[in-house]
């Protein structure tokens, strides 16, 4: 089964080659990190639950997930809801084609 990080990876490719021009960024979010790391990063502003990619063009946020078993959190359903409610976009891809699928319906 593929992880979410190779769902990921494989979406920004594809993002990168069919939007050359179109920026996208990843929230460093995850990840295991030592409680020192994470004291620091918290401190500078990381935040739990932030959606996985930025598309600023397009004010849109994806969250990945793998393509079966993956589950959104509360503290992920509370930004999603808050994206949302100020008029961004969020896609919740269940693997990459699923994302890709999704952002093309932005049109």
């Amino acid at each position: 089964m593929r992880t979410e990080h190779e769902e990921q990876r494989d979406l920004v490719m594809w993002f990168r080659q069919t939007f050359p021009t179109v920026r996208i960024f990843a929230i460093p979010n995850g990840g295991q990190r030592s409680r020192t790391t994470g004291g620091k990063l918290k401190a500078e502003g990381v935040s739990a639950g932030v959606p996985d990619l930025y598309i600023p063009q397009l004010r849109c946020w994806i969250e990945m997930k793998r393509e079966k078993g993956g589950t959104v959190s509360p503290v992920q359903r509370d930004w999603i809801a808050y994206l949302e409610s100020i008029g961004d976009t969020v896609i919740v891809g269940y693997g990459c084609a699923d994302a890709v699928k999704k952002i093309k319906l932005l049109g």
